[in-house]
């Protein structure tokens, strides 16, 4: 009777979260525009300012044995990334460029999907005061709400260390079997070390381009070009998920599955189960710091 409850609990929220909202892939309009519209009426202005007493809390909360920690996983990224590089360039044959483009879309893509999930997982569950990896990895993104602008001021370090640190766990595996295995198994499976390569690059700058989307001014030429063909993650399309209560358009590589994933409700359907089995609340944290 009790697993019958909460089936048919889960099937009225489901139900519910179905209604259709408009959400454009790219929208054309400034960001402001599409806030404006996006805030319930009982709200005066949008929710996208920063809360000081909350940042300088949580900003105090990036130690030397992080940074340590950061800096050990770019050193590390650097020579695994660039092994795999001259493993693929010495073994590249142009008459599989068709599979070779692919293996390139399909590890962007899900180095996409990868962030999205990462991000929704951090933004929605977990706290601070979790052992270890609340003041290491949940931290950075409850700061990031309270402060959007707060990441525009980190260096390559602070940015782009964790992400090395996940990029590591995939590249590491792959040249294992490299070395163990030989040329055989490199050129047997030669696309699986492109979408490996291509995954890790992705992975390994998601907040590099994530801060990018933040970044209101001196941006480089080519990232601005590269943000308007939507090589990466543009700023307006970013800024649709800093209505409060970021509730939408987790992934930060590239944005390109955010549309998608928000009209088959997938992160929403996901929360529902979750809050269904374990009583936890989404965003329950995450709240408490935007209110101070």
């Amino acid at each position: 009777m009790e697993t019958s409850k909460v089936l048919k609990d889960m099937a009225s929220e489901l139900t519910k979260s179905m209604k259709p909202e408009s959400i454009p892939l790219i929208s054309a309009e400034t960001s402001s525009e599409f806030v404006n519209k996006r805030v319930s009426k009982d709200q005066e202005k949008p929710v996208l300012k920063k809360n000081s007493k909350s940042a300088l809390i949580l900003k105090a909360g990036y130690t030397k044995e992080k940074r340590m920690f950061e800096v050990t996983m770019m050193a590390v990224f650097a020579c695994l990334q660039l092994s795999l590089l001259l493993i693929v360039g010495s073994n590249f044959q142009k008459e599989n460029i068709g599979a070779f483009i692919l293996s390139i879309v399909f590890g962007a893509l899900l180095a996409d999907f990868g962030s999205g999930f990462v991000h929704w997982a951090a933004d929605t569950w977990g706290s601070v005061e979790i052992p270890v990896i609340g003041q290491a990895f949940i931290r950075p993104f409850r700061e990031h709400h309270v402060d959007p602008i707060a990441m525009t001021k980190h260096d390559i370090v602070e940015t782009n260390g964790d992400n090395c640190m996940i990029a590591n766990l995939i590249l590491a595996p792959t040249l294992i079997r490299c070395f163990l295995y030989g040329d055989g198994w490199i050129l047997e499976n030669f696309n699986f070390l492109v979408f490996t390569a291509t995954l890790a690059v992705y992975v390994c700058l998601t907040n590099q381009i994530h801060k990018w989307s933040h970044v209101v001014s001196k941006l480089p030429r080519a990232v601005k070009v590269l943000q308007d063909l939507h090589v990466i993650l543009p700023r307006h399309h970013h800024h649709i998920h800093h209505i409060s209560p970021h509730e939408t358009y987790f992934c930060i590589t590239g944005g390109w599955l955010n549309y998608p994933l928000e009209k088959i409700k997938f992160f929403q359907t996901l929360e529902i189960i979750i809050e269904a089995c374990t009583g936890f609340k989404p965003r329950n944290d995450d709240q408490k710091w935007l209110k101070g």
